[in-house]
């Protein structure tokens, strides 16, 4: 009983430790800011790569974005073409709910994503449903981008099934105009 015990103690202090992590709140305010809807406008080109829970990159792709605001809305069209000569669209349709916050919505996000920005950094976090084996499998996202002086957007986004990482996405992106 007692080593059952302590095997349930070690499970649940790794699944705390697991989802402990980086507060957008516990970041300094640095410069340049970083605005979704600034950034985004007009159009940006992205390199990118998907990486398993091993360390190993299972894809690379380009993204070229075209981003429209619209009001109180950018609706970001994302077009992937992937080095296996894949492509896909996903249309964002992002709006501002507060000061430095955001919702997001696209057809293969489930519910609503939501972002915070604070300084050169945002937080941006939804729970995306994808093709796998002829069905469907709901991934959590966790994406940190932080904007550097020269206008290059760096973007790390954890990717987890019931809070354990199946792998990561490493992102660059670069306004093209």
């Amino acid at each position: 009983m007692q080593r059952v015990r302590w095997i349930l103690v070690a499970m649940f202090a790794f699944l705390a430790v697991g989802c402990s992590g980086m507060r957008i709140a516990d970041l300094p305010e640095t410069e340049p800011r970083l605005d979704l809807f600034e950034y985004f406008a007009g159009e940006t080109r992205a390199w990118g790569i998907f990486q398993g829970r091993d360390g190993f990159p299972k894809r690379r792709f380009v993204v070229d974005i075209v981003g429209e605001i619209e009001g109180e809305v950018l609706t970001l069209t994302e077009d992937f073409v992937y080095a296996d000569g894949e492509q896909q669209q996903r249309i964002w349709r992002i709006r501002r709910s507060g000061p430095d916050r955001y919702l997001g919505t696209a057809a293969d996000v489930v519910g609503e994503a939501t972002g915070e920005a604070r300084g050169n950094a945002l937080n941006w976090r939804y729970t995306m449903r994808l093709p796998y084996n002829g069905n469907t499998v709901d991934v959590r996202f966790d994406d940190w981008m932080f904007l550097q002086p020269d206008g290059v957007l760096l973007n790390r986004a954890r990717v987890s099934k019931f809070g354990f990482t199946v792998g990561e996405v490493t992102l660059a992106f670069r306004k093209e105009d």
